[in-house]
């Protein structure tokens, strides 16, 4: 089977070692991984910001980069992008319709919607797998992001995941559910809601006792991370894919 990995722009401009992750991960299970260079945006800042119409010409390119019949799926490590191309996507194209300027965009970003797979979506969906001969011998729990908990419905995929890693004990967050504060733009136009958000977030992790808090999507945990940073928290914040890459023989955190 051959790939695409669609890293996105947080993880490409800050947390390489997510894409790095992913790549070792899926090349253990056999799955051939490749990196289209001229991928950039996928526009999901942009549409939710309000910019709808200068979203498109990005969603066009993701589908120019990403649709070729040589890859069976397309693997993000972020539900928020991924959400993106599946949900959004499809309602960019209705819209266009429902605005007089035809179906050429809903028939251009149809062949990339349906191959398009948030990371624990693939492994469990797509390949079948919960058991990916990780190792990591941490306390962990788990913050279900908002697009992967809600638009993609990931459910207990992630911690499937996690409960068969060897070494790692999974903790249950309270108040899981919860947004961690972050959502993008919200960040920014309303920062002190988001600021005592994220607070709320890191003490519900802290009164777990684990040491990692674990998520799907590196925008949310920068959010969380940084909050952690500033109260100088014990837990620290590590992608999904950095834990199911890791091996007794490479651990990577």
């Amino acid at each position: 089977m051959r790939v695409a990995l669609f890293l996105t722009c947080v993880n490409d401009t800050l947390y390489p070692d997510t894409g790095r992750a992913v790549v070792k991960l899926l090349t253990r299970l056999g799955v051939e991984v490749d990196f289209p260079m001229a991928q950039t945006c996928c526009g999901q800042a942009h549409y939710n910001t309000g910019y709808r119409h200068q979203a498109e010409p990005l969603a066009r390119h993701f589908s120019d980069v990403f649709g070729s019949d040589a890859y069976d799926a397309i693997v993000t490590p972020s539900g928020s992008c991924g959400a993106m191309v599946r949900e959004l996507y499809p309602r960019m194209g209705e819209r266009a319709r429902a605005e007089g300027r035809g179906g050429g965009l809903a028939r251009k970003l149809a062949p990339v919607v349906p191959k398009t797979y948030e990371l624990s979506e693939f492994l469990v969906d797509v390949l079948g797998v919960t058991d990916v001969g990780a190792y990591y011998p941490h306390k962990v729990t788990y913050h279900p992001t908002c697009h992967g908990l809600r638009p993609l419905a990931l459910g207990e995929r992630p911690a499937r995941l996690l409960r068969a890693v060897r070494g790692l004990e999974l903790v249950e967050l309270p108040g899981a559910e919860e947004c961690c504060g972050f959502g993008g733009t919200f960040a920014v136009k309303n920062p002190d809601v988001s600021a005592a958000m994220g607070v709320d977030k890191v003490r519900a992790a802290e009164s777990t006792g684990a040491e990692v808090l674990c998520a799907a999507d590196n925008s949310c945990l920068m959010h969380i991370g940084g909050t952690m940073a500033r109260l100088r928290s014990g837990v620290r914040p590590v992608h999904l894919a950095e834990i199911l890459a890791s091996t007794e023989e490479e651990p990577l955190s």
